[in-house]
């Protein structure tokens, strides 16, 4: 019971981003009247209604009037993560009569960014509930924590702390309530230049909407069944390789863009890292493919870089069925693992925390090889950081990094010994990472007709890959022991 009594402190909260989360999730009905798909009224409907009644419900929860436990900050935001699937699933229920794992399965893979599907009727799929796929990952791309921070007239340190939990960089502004409505701006507007931008490849506005949508959230969804490959356009693919790595890219840069700053936009050190990591990995895949695999020069190049780049910034668009030997997909693997960058909409370990954890062994190092009692500094963006400070925020780094490649591992031994399975062992850890990493590309594991045990796997990988772990354990944790921190002997 005192479990329930300390979430309740963050419960008015928790309440104001479910009636946030049921006006924005009004959207979709226009799509319904444009198309005239009255039969999905009731399924989109019931999502909105939802939301509503539960934060009603919840924020009118008796309020305690101080600053909550960071743990408890933390343990709400992998709950609400998992609330937003729930409901989100209710149209798949109600508008396509799936089963409730396969509708939680596509709901948390949209909300997450993922974009792996159960569904294999997309063409003939209403255009609603096509829509709503996009839209789950187009606002779950922002994040639904921060689109909640946005709609709040105060700020204290719980709003701040859920912004971070859920992966941000609490360097994206000084005021996260006060610059809200301007990320939302900025999402916007990047998403109707882009779109117009890939309408040049001759699609239609519908198709580039929606492709537009899933490639600036990191996300994946497609249209059809046979996902961009239905369109066999190149300059298409070309086009979306800059809204992926916009997406890919810390968002705070957009922010200094728009105050007219636009210098740090390209000395950013996480920005360098992703280009190069774009072009190295892109050279080494497309290489691999045509001098060892024999594929032809055009089709390797085209293969190669759009796969490559859309592993590592998270996306999960793919033009190849990724049938291909075991070197470029180990490679995009590793890729996938880093991901983009903190405060961006993709998912991975983070840019970031690689570039970290390298100064730190760096660090580590050079106070092997230094003179007798010498002090060695830590220094970190050019500036020197306190011994104290700088152990136990590389701690906290690999420790993340160390949870993440365990998760696989695990993931991985559990689902082989579950379900037995003809694919090779590195196709198997691929498309887990792909799900870790919130990602989506596949070579064939997970499919609609996959037993229900690797579905609710791929679910819960989704699921924690997108709060970054910690927040999740926590929550575990924290129902099964309590919030209040032990201390021991």
């Amino acid at each position: 019971m005192k479990r329930l009594e300390t979430l309740a402190i963050i419960a008015h909260d928790m309440g104001v981003i479910f009636e946030f989360l049921g006006f924005i999730t009004l959207v979709p009905l226009l799509v319904l009247v444009v198309f005239g798909e009255w039969e999905m009224m009731v399924p989109m409907a019931s999502v909105p209604l939802t939301f509503v009644i539960l934060g009603l419900l919840i924020s009118r929860i008796p309020r305690r009037e101080f600053v909550p436990q960071l743990s408890v900050a933390l343990a709400a935001v992998a709950l609400v993560w998992l609330v937003i699937a729930l409901v989100g699933s209710l149209p798949f229920v109600l508008g396509l009569q799936m089963s409730w794992t396969d509708s939680i399965f596509e709901a948390m893979s949209g909300w997450t960014g993922t974009g792996f599907t159960v569904i294999d009727t997309l063409d003939s799929t209403p255009k609603t509930i096509l829509f709503w796929r996009s839209f789950m990952q187009w606002v779950g791309g922002i994040g639904v924590i921060a689109f909640g921070i946005a709609m709040l007239s105060r700020s204290s340190l719980i709003q701040h702390q859920l912004y971070r939990s859920e992966g941000r960089s609490e360097e994206l502004m000084p005021n996260v309530v006060s610059t809200g409505r301007r990320m939302w701006v900025i999402y916007l507007f990047l998403t109707i230049v882009f779109t117009g931008m890939v309408m040049i490849s001759g699609i239609p506005l519908w198709d580039a909407l929606n492709l537009v949508m899933v490639s600036l959230a990191t996300g994946g969804f497609s249209l059809h069944d046979a996902g961009i490959s239905y369109y066999n356009n190149a300059l298409l693919e070309a086009l979306l390789i800059p809204v992926m790595l916009a997406g890919a890219l810390p968002f705070k840069l957009y922010f200094l863009m728009y105050r007219g700053k636009i210098r740090p936009f390209f000395q950013d050190r996480v920005v360098q890292l992703i280009l190069a990591l774009t072009f190295v990995g892109s050279l080494i895949v497309t290489l691999d493919l045509h001098v060892f695999n024999n594929f032809p020069l055009e089709i390797a190049v085209r293969q190669g870089f759009f796969c490559t780049i859309s592993g590592l910034t998270c996306c999960g668009l793919q033009n190849s069925n990724l049938h291909w030997v075991a070197g470029p997909l180990i490679v995009i693997s590793l890729l996938m693992m880093i991901g983009g960058a903190a405060g961006s909409t993709a998912g991975g370990i983070k840019a970031n925390r690689v570039i970290l954890g390298y100064e730190g062994l760096v660090w580590w190092f050079r106070r092997f090889f230094a003179r007798g009692r010498a002090m060695v500094p830590f220094r970190h963006e050019g500036k020197a950081i306190p011994r104290q400070i700088s152990e136990v925020e590389l701690s906290k780094n690999m420790l993340i990094i160390m949870l993440y490649v365990l998760t696989i591992f695990v993931a991985t031994i559990i689902g082989l010994h579950l379900v037995s399975t003809d694919f090779r062992i590195h196709e198997v850890v691929f498309e887990e990472v792909s799900a870790m990493s919130n990602v989506g590309l596949g070579v064939g594991y997970m499919t609609p007709e996959s037993p229900q045990p690797i579905k609710w796997i791929f679910i819960l990988l989704m699921w924690i890959g997108r709060l970054e772990i910690i927040p999740v354990l926590i929550l575990i944790m924290g129902l099964v022991r309590g919030f209040e921190a032990r201390v021991g002997r």
